[in-house]
């Protein structure tokens, strides 16, 4: 494949390899095709059956047990979807017959419960169960040739970087030179970190093939790319190791996986546009009110716009309500917040203190740069002590695998406002990685309504 050349450090950032298809997209709409399949399947089968055993279509008792099975069915099936489904229809019928069984069982395990099984034939159960499955495997067999064209055999994106090693692509895998593109593993700059990050857009696996000792830091630049990421070890091929798997033809060591699979990034996405879409409209008047105070209190734009690190690394402008006088705005936040900051203003004093002054970051989730819990953006000159923040632990971009928050698990435990000494930074950097590696909707529901008793806190200054 043709490489693009790619700017050095401190210019504009590129937008990554032209030929590598982000796939994501289309994986989910196949996803959707075979759940809408399956539900039709699940429809059409019970209505036959009806119609064979009490010689109506459209039953009420059909209808009735279709309603009641279809919702448990759905979500047992969707469970069940991956990569591998897409590429071979075979593969996904064993869990999708299991989603079917367990759906069916718990639907007569409630009429039972509820006294209502003798109402429920078992000729016509038997037979919409078994009807149902057979039009559910011939259903995925038509979507699974059409997926098989759509993806070519390939359903995720792949991507080869070489470096300081000479090594071909197998087909279906795109090439990056690091080199040539002017990338080094050892690097930990944000802005080295956010051009790394847009080569590996659209990507969803990534082999490094490299000299050994430079796997550190390939290892250290990639935990945070929210990709599947694989490390050639061609010295483990004399090890005969099971757990290994293979990758042009050497053995590959498995680095990450990313913290959240597809169904869970629509999980939380789906819970952050829950919430922020009626929080945006019910604090559409204080917001208003607030701007209208800093506009009267100093000249000057009403938000204050900073580029942070988000998600995979990646560069974005960050939104706050402009606490500080314009002309003393610390855009690049190399200097931390004091107390009794002479650059506050009086209106920027009261919303630092109540955190009001982060409310319009509810954009940044409504735009899906953030989410509502994940660890908190920092800006790219943020000091620990002497030290900026990406200099203290190599691991410090492994927290940014996930969307950045408005709140997480550092903020709720107090870690929080100006980092003075070097410590401060590594307990927030530990709450977050936590976080990172242990996420779920629960968690992520505890932390939000942990953060309304920290809202008005001491360090807020």
């Amino acid at each position: 494949m043709e490489l693009i050349s790619v700017p050095r450090e401190g210019s504009t950032p590129i937008s990554g390899l032209d030929k590598v298809r982000d796939k994501r997209g289309l994986r989910l709409r196949f996803y959707s095709l075979l759940l809408a399949g399956d539900a039709i399947a699940l429809i059409l089968g019970f209505n036959i059956a009806g119609l064979l055993r009490f010689e109506q279509f459209a039953d009420q008792q059909v209808w009735t047990l279709t309603v009641v099975l279809l919702p448990l069915f759905l979500v047992f099936d969707g469970w069940a979807h991956n990569p591998n489904v897409l590429i071979s229809w075979r593969a996904g019928l064993t869990p999708a017959f299991g989603a079917l069984l367990a759906s069916v069982m718990i639907v007569l395990f409630l009429a039972f419960g509820l006294k209502a099984s003798a109402e429920l034939s078992r000729i016509f159960v038997a037979t919409g169960t078994l009807l149902s499955g057979v039009l559910i495997a011939c259903i995925r067999a038509l979507v699974g040739v059409a997926s098989r064209k759509a993806f070519q055999g390939a359903p995720m994106s792949r991507l080869l970087i070489t470096d300081g090693v000479v090594l071909r692509a197998p087909p279906g895998v795109e090439l990056l030179k690091a080199d040539l593109l002017g990338l080094s593993a050892g690097a930990t700059q944000p802005i080295v970190l956010d051009r790394l990050a847009q080569c590996l857009t659209g990507v969803d696996c990534v082999f490094v093939a490299c000299r050994a000792d430079r796997r550190q830091a390939w290892a250290n630049a990639l935990r945070g790319s929210g990709a599947r990421v694989e490390l050639l070890v061609p010295e483990l091929d004399t090890l005969g190791a099971l757990g290994q798997e293979r990758f042009a033809g050497m053995t590959t060591t498995l680095l990450t996986t990313g913290p959240l699979r597809l169904r869970d990034e629509i999980a939380k996405r789906a819970l952050d546009l829950a919430i922020v879409i009626p929080v945006l409209i019910f604090l559409a008047p204080m917001l208003a009110l607030v701007s209208l105070a800093i506009k009267l209190d100093s000249p000057g734009p009403v938000l204050f716009v900073q580029q942070r690190v988000g998600q995979r690394n990646r560069l974005f402008s960050i939104f706050k309500f402009r606490s500080m006088y314009t002309a003393l705005c610390d855009r690049a936040g190399d200097a931390s917040t004091e107390r009794d900051d002479k650059r506050i203003t009086r209106v920027g004093r009261f919303i630092r203190a109540t955190s009001m002054d982060e409310l319009p970051q509810l954009l940044n989730i409504l735009r899906g740069e953030m989410s509502f819990v994940g660890p908190r953006p920092h800006a790219l000159g943020s000091l620990a002590g002497d030290k900026l923040y990406w200099q203290i632990d190599p691991r410090y971009s492994h927290r940014h695998a996930c969307k950045p928050g408005l709140t997480g698990l550092a903020q709720i435990r107090g870690f929080r406002g100006a980092t003075h000494r070097q410590e401060d930074l590594t307990n927030r950097l530990h709450a977050d990685l936590e976080y990172v590696n242990g996420w779920s909707v629960v968690r992520d529901i505890a932390i939000m309504l942990a953060t309304v008793k920290v809202v008005v806190h001491s360090n807020a200054f």
